[in-house]
C-alpha cells in the first residue's frame, strides 16, 4: 500500500478549506463542494431529494439524513487509541434498553460476536471524567486498537471490470482493533467504528485521516448555559434493497481487501472468524445476510442497473469520495450504487426477523449465468426470499462467483442500516420455496 504523506502536500495546496473549531483549538478542513448540476433522471424509487423525514430513519441518533448531499449526519465520540486521539460512532447495542437510550439500532446478535473469536470484540475501558474536564459530553473510550487511514485506497478495473486488478483499501485495522466493543465489566456489545484520527485539520477530501465515507467534520461546542453540541460526522450513504423497499445504510469495515476497497471501508481480516460462515438465523451467529450481484446490468439511468460492475462503471467507485464530488454523489443518488438486497431489518413485521438484525452481514454474492443474460432474466432484484428462490430453482441462471455454488462466500461487511425512503421494509415479496435457504 502506498503511503499518503505526498498527496497530503497537495491537498494542503490545491483543496479550499474552511476552518471550525475543535476542543481544544484543532480545525476541520472541508472541501469547497462546487455548484450542483441538475439531478440526472432516477432509476431509484422513493424520496430522492431533500431531508429524510424523522419516521423514515430507523437509527435515532442521526442527526439529520441529507438526500441532496448523499448523507447521513451522526454524534461523533472522542476516544483514545495507543496514544492516539480517535473519533467514533455509535450505532448498535445489543441490549434493548441501552440501544433505546443510545437511540442506536437494537442488535441481539451482536452478543455472540466472541464465540469462536475473542479478537472480534475488543474489551475497552472508560474514563471517567471530572466535573471539570465534562459536564454534558460523553465519556472517553480507551481502544487497545485503532485504525491506520493514510493508505491510499486505490481501485483498478480488471481486463472483464470485476475482479478489479487493484484493490488495495484506504483504512487498514490496526492491531487489536475491532468496531465491535464491550465496555470493561458489561457483557453489552457495541458497534462502535471508528472514523478519524488525530486532533485535526481533518481530510476530508483524500482521507489520510478519515475514512473513505466521511465528507465533513463538524465541531463539539458549548450551545448555551446548560448546553452542549456534541461532535458530529456526515458519512455518504450507501444505497440498496430489504423486503422490497428501498433502504439508506453506511458501510464501515470488512474482512475482504477486494470488498474493503469496494465499499470504501477499513480492512479488518479478523472480521472473517466472527460467528459463523453460513450462519444467519441459527445458533450462535452474529451474522446476517447481504445480496451483491457480481454482473447485472449497467447503465446510469438504467432502472434494471445493479451489482459491482455496475458499481465500478457508473458509479465513480474508483474516484475519491468528497463533498465537492459532485459526479460522484449525483451517480450514487441517481441509482449508481451496487444496489445490494439486505436480509433482515429493523422494521419487518415478524419479530423473528426484526430482531435478528445484527449489522455484520455476509455476502453472499449471484452471478448471472449466460444464459440468463441471454434471455434478458438478469433484472434488478430487491428481496430475499426472491433470490433464495431464484438460486433454489434456476441454477442455470444464477450461481456464485465463477459459476460456484450460491451461498456465503466468508466475506462479511460491518454495514449498520441509517433509514428507507419509500415505505419501512415489512415483509418479503415471496414465501420461501421448499428447499431454499431461509
Amino acid at each position: 500500500m502506498r503511503n499518503k504523506s505526498i498527496r497530503n502536500k497537495l491537498l494542503v495546496i490545491t483543496a479550499a478549506f474552511a476552518a471550525a473549531t475543535l476542543p481544544g483549538g484543532a480545525a476541520v478542513a472541508t472541501a469547497t463542494p462546487s455548484p450542483q448540476p441538475a439531478a440526472s433522471h432516477n432509476s431509484l424509487p422513493g424520496q430522492l431529494a431533500g431531508l429524510l423525514p424523522s419516521d423514515k430513519i430507523v437509527l435515532r441518533s442521526a442527526d439529520k439524513v441529507d438526500l441532496d448531499k448523499d448523507t447521513v449526519t451522526l454524534p461523533l465520540r472522542k476516544g483514545n487509541a495507543n496514544g492516539k486521539t480517535v473519533w467514533y460512532i455509535i450505532t448498535e447495542a445489543s441490549d434493548v434498553g441501552i440501544a433505546h437510550d443510545l437511540n442506536v439500532n437494537y442488535a441481539p446478535k451482536l452478543i455472540n460476536m466472541p464465540i469462536g473469536c475473542t479478537a472480534c470484540v475488543q474489551d475497552v475501558t472508560l474514563k471517567t471524567p471530572s466535573v471539570e474536564e465534562n459536564r454534558f459530553g460523553p465519556a472517553e473510550i480507551n481502544f487497545n486498537g485503532g485504525v491506520d487511514f493514510s493508505p491510499a485506497r486505490v481501485l483498478n478495473p480488471g481486463p472483464g471490470v470485476f475482479p478489479p486488478a487493484t484493490a488495495e483499501p484506504g483504512a487498514v485495522g490496526e492491531t487489536g482493533y475491532s468496531p465491535f466493543i464491550r465496555v470493561n465489566g458489561s457483557p453489552v456489545v457495541y458497534n462502535a467504528p471508528i472514523v478519524a484520527v488525530g486532533d485535526g485539520p481533518f481530510d476530508v477530501i483524500h482521507h489520510t485521516n478519515t475514512a473513505d465515507r466521511v465528507l465533513g467534520v463538524h465541531p463539539a461546542a458549548p450551545s448555551g448555559p446548560g448546553q452542549y453540541h456534541q461532535a458530529s460526522v456526515d458519512l455518504l450513504l450507501v444505497h440498496g434493497f430489504d423486503a422490497g423497499q428501498p433502504i439508506l445504510y453506511i458501510s464501515t469495515e470488512s474482512n475482504d481487501k477486494v470488498t474493503a476497497t469496494l465499499e470504501r471501508a477499513t480492512y479488518v481480516p479478523t472480521l472473517s472468524q466472527s460467528p459463523f460462515n453460513g450462519g444467519d438465523d441459527d445458533l450462535g451467529s452474529a451474522r446476517e445476510r447481504i445480496f451483491p450481484f457480481i454482473n447485472g446490468q449497467v447503465g446510469a439511468n438504467n432502472s434494471q442497473a445493479q451489482g459491482l460492475i455496475h458499481l465500478i462503471k457508473d458509479g465513480h467507485a474508483t474516484e475519491d469520495a468528497y463533498a465537492g464530488n459532485v459526479g460522484l454523489i449525483q451517480a450514487l443518488r441517481n441509482g449508481g450504487d451496487a444496489l445490494n438486497v439486505q436480509g433482515d431489518f429493523p422494521t419487518l413485521t415478524d419479530p423473528r426477523h426484526s430482531e435478528a438484525y445484527s449489522p455484520l452481514w455476509e455476502a453472499q454474492f449471484g452471478q448471472w449465468t449466460d444464459k440468463a443474460i441471454k434471455l434478458g432474466l438478469d433484472k434488478r432484484q430487491i428481496d430475499e426470499n426472491q433470490i433464495f428462490n431464484l438460486a433454489a430453482t434456476h441454477p442455470d441462471l444464477i450461481t456464485g462467483p465463477n459459476g460456484g455454488p450460491f451461498g456465503g462466500q466468508g466475506v462479511v461487511i460491518n454495514c449498520p442500516v441509517i433509514g428507507f425512503t419509500l415505505n419501512a421494509p415489512a415483509d418479503s415479496l415471496a414465501a420461501p420455496v421448499d428447499g431454499s435457504q431461509h
